[in-house]
């Protein structure tokens, strides 16, 4: 047997809210396995600021979460043909940035990722062509094959965050500790916030991290 590979077409999904012409910088929202573009600006609402445009990707590959029915969720990529899902991945978040700056103009650029979506943020900020200031990666690991210490200038260049939740068992301290490790091995600092919590979001820490003041 032999495997070939053929480049097509096809139509992504993303979701905006915010004032578009209005807004100083853009926030990208990389959703978890499982979830939807949707889910994702849901459950980041707190970000939500007349000045901040928030935009939320889907990934490319969606499936019924409950065997062949029900909700159905997307992923970002497994590990069958993982290379070229890698660079649809890429193409795709740059060429959705591109569309961006060319309807609004350049704007402050922000990507957030959580659990799977973080792993998918740092290939994008370090693989790929868009000019990201800041990376916040949330609940989920550095991938272990990205060679960081190849692109150590470019993560310099960003403003780093790792955020774990205390009470997380997807993303548990020991690999909080390995990735700040490993990133401090290359003189890379990261800011690495917390809060009470699991495997979420967190409503307080999404409006520290944006600057807002707090929920009265």
């Amino acid at each position: 047997m032999e495997t070939h590979h053929f480049e097509t077409l096809r139509t992504a999904r993303y979701h905006m809210l915010g004032d578009a012409q209005r807004s100083a910088e853009v926030w990208y929202l990389l959703h978890g396995y499982g979830q939807s573009a949707a889910d994702m600006l849901s459950a980041s609402s707190a970000l939500a600021s007349g000045e901040r445009l928030l935009v939320a990707p889907e990934g490319l590959s969606r499936f019924y979460l409950r065997a062949g029915t029900g909700p159905v969720g997307a992923s970002w990529m497994t590990r069958e043909d993982r290379e070229q899902e890698i660079r649809d991945c890429l193409r795709w978040l740059d060429g959705l940035a591109e569309h961006l700056r060319g309807s609004l103009g350049a704007r402050r650029s922000v990507v957030l990722g959580f659990s799977q979506g973080a792993a998918a943020a740092w290939r994008w900020a370090l693989l790929g062509s868009s000019k990201l200031e800041r990376l916040i990666a949330w609940g989920g690991a550095v991938p272990s094959d990205l060679d960081v210490g190849r692109h150590a200038d470019r993560l310099r260049a960003l403003q780093v965050h790792i955020v774990r939740g205390a009470n997380d068992a997807t993303y548990d301290a020991q690999a909080l500790e390995r990735d700040r490790e490993r990133l401090a091995g290359i003189g890379v600092a990261v800011d690495t916030p917390g809060f009470q919590g699991g495997h979420r979001l967190d409503d307080a820490l999404l409006r520290q991290l944006s600057g807002a003041p707090p929920a009265q």
